[in-house]
């Protein structure tokens, strides 16, 4: 009787320690384990608890964010005890959620999201001689900025083009996707790159004409352009030929006219010197010797601009 006494009793024990351990401090929260929300906005990080019945100590919560460095302490950030809640260092903007953290809701809110605040945050709540606790990641990212759409090439029919779209703002990895505005598929000859926001076009077409619009997005947010794609006809090259030649055939004239005006000034400027030193001559000749020059009958003709003046001088 006694033994059956004693065996009754550890299996009441046994069931009660198990339905103690069920029972114990738990945070009840759910959902990912990573956060990740964008620059400026706002976010509320879950801990929601529920304590055991047989849990009778003072309520202890607190928020710390986790060193990477398991050599140093933990930060603390915010806390309630007693029935007073503590701000800590670097906790502005930091608040609990719930107006009564003591309810069941000890989660936390964090306004104005920053770069700085990108880290792992516990949540422990203890009430002796229960506790729990609960790890999540927060990592803020920036937005994609409004993208740039352009193109390169001469948007001319069986040539090559390519599209390029960039955004000069935002947290990587950011993704690019080029697509038609109209319900019409991108051609399959033509071939994308997420990661740089080109889209290539080796063998341009009408098909390809319209307008495109490029959407950038990452983790937190998505921003888009949009570009008007041409597709030109090709010059006419036989046109293009012609005009060419008919153009080097009448610089060429034009040039040799040119040298033709050039030769014929310096002619007529070297025939004009050497009449102007024949007549000097003459004329010194005729003043220093009269008599070896009694008959002389001399002609020059010098040019001065476009008229001709006529020396003539007769010995007496």
């Amino acid at each position: 009787t006694l033994l059956l006494y004693l065996s009754r009793f550890l299996q009441v024990s046994v069931l009660y320690l198990k339905l103690g351990r069920a029972q114990a401090m738990q945070v009840t929260s759910t959902g990912p384990r990573t956060v990740q929300k964008a620059e400026g906005e706002s976010v509320t990080l879950g801990c929601s608890y529920t304590p055991n019945p047989l849990d009778t100590g003072e309520l202890d919560i607190e928020w710390s964010v986790v060193s990477p460095d398991t050599t140093q302490k933990d930060q603390m950030l915010i806390s309630y005890t007693g029935g007073t809640k503590y701000l800590h260092a670097l906790a502005e903007g930091l608040s609990f959620a719930a107006g009564d953290p003591s309810t069941g809701d000890a989660s936390l809110s964090i306004a104005l999201l920053s770069p700085a605040h990108t880290a792992t945050y516990q949540c422990k709540v203890k009430k002796s001689p229960g506790v729990d606790t609960r790890k999540m990641s927060l990592v803020v990212m920036a937005k994609p900025s409004v993208p740039e759409c352009w193109v390169e090439g001469g948007e001319l029919v069986g040539e090559a083009a390519s599209l390029h779209c960039r955004s000069a703002k935002g947290s990587t990895p950011l993704k690019y996707t080029w697509r038609r505005e109209s319900a019409a598929p991108i051609p399959a000859a033509a071939t994308q790159d997420s990661a740089t926001g080109e889209l290539k076009i080796s063998n341009h077409s009408l098909s390809f004409a319209g307008i495109y619009v490029c959407e950038v997005n990452n983790a937190v947010g998505a921003e888009r352009c949009r570009i008007h794609l041409k597709a030109n006809k090709p010059p006419n090259r036989a046109g293009v030929i012609v005009g060419t030649v008919v153009g080097s055939l009448l610089l060429i004239v034009i040039l040799l006219i040119f040298i033709g005006v050039l030769y014929w000034k310096l002619s007529n400027r070297n025939r004009y010197e050497k009449e102007v030193n024949t007549v000097h001559q003459i004329s010194s000749n005729t003043d220093s010797n009269p008599v070896a020059f009694k008959s002389i009958y001399t002609d020059a003709t010098i040019q001065t601009g476009s008229d001709f003046e006529v020396l003539r001088k007769v010995a007496p």
